[in-house]
């Protein structure tokens, strides 16, 4: 098997990490790979913000819901999508400002998520662990101010890096066959496919060596979801001039 599939089967999200510092100049090495990530027609709409006030990674640190690795990594990055640089270059060309169409947050969105899928496999590939926060959209408002985050750009999850102080069980994803359908999408699999892997996910949360729990996919996945709305978050998203078409 080759080294980028290897790494890319062997993910883990990684919570606890050693004191040891990451060096800068891998850090950059490491960001100037992820920037290889496809861009939406190469808008390249995102930035990153390295947090290492310990004051503003406890208060992000709370606000996520009490992740204490936020504090303990040895790099916290908040990963946003940036419309301001593509604004800039509409105003110089003589078209005009944004307008906050629904294409253009996608388009930073999924930008901002390829460069940041792209940054945690080059760090796994450097025997870095990894996490991302997606808790950092409980209350994005605040985040915003803590980070002095401008119109046009909002914070999409963070990133702890760190080098790892544990080894988790490989959670099983859903097998091939269920995400892959041919010519048409096929949703008469959809209750079968759930309740096998319901079963499977079972077994793994009985069995791994920590935190053994009885739960299964579609419990922890309907919480994830239905639990989780953040109804807060089209506002937001308004006030820093997204989703507004």
């Amino acid at each position: 098997m080759n080294p980028v599939l290897e790494a890319q089967l062997s993910h883990r999200s990684i919570r606890q990490y050693t004191d040891k510092a990451i060096d800068e100049s891998l850090l950059h090495q490491l960001i100037q790979g992820a920037q290889g990530a496809a861009s939406s027609s190469f808008i390249q709409a995102y930035s990153l913000v390295q947090v290492s006030n310990p004051d503003t990674r406890n208060k992000i640190a709370t606000l996520a819901g009490g992740q204490k690795w936020v504090e303990s990594a040895a790099e916290f990055l908040v990963i946003c999508a940036d419309l301001t640089r593509v604004e800039y270059c509409s105003v110089k060309q003589g078209l005009g400002t944004l307008e906050g169409q629904a294409e253009h947050f996608l388009a930073a969105t999924v930008d901002a998520a390829l460069m940041a899928q792209n940054l945690m496999l080059a760090a796994e590939s450097e025997g870095l662990g990894a996490v991302f926060i997606g808790g950092i959209r409980n209350d994005p408002q605040q985040v915003t101010e803590l980070l002095s985050l401008p119109k046009q750009v909002y914070p999409v999850f963070g990133l702890c890096l760190g080098w790892p102080d544990a080894e988790p069980d490989l959670k099983p994803r859903l097998p091939v066959e269920v995400i892959l359908h041919k010519e048409e999408y096929d949703q008469s699999r959809c209750k079968a496919d759930v309740d096998t892997y319901d079963e499977q996910m079972q077994a793994y949360y009985e069995s791994r060596e920590s935190n053994t729990r009885v739960s299964n996919w579609s419990e922890q996945t309907a919480a994830a979801v239905q639990l989780k709305k953040r109804e807060h978050l089209l506002s937001f998203l308004h006030s820093q001039g997204f989703n507004k078409k």
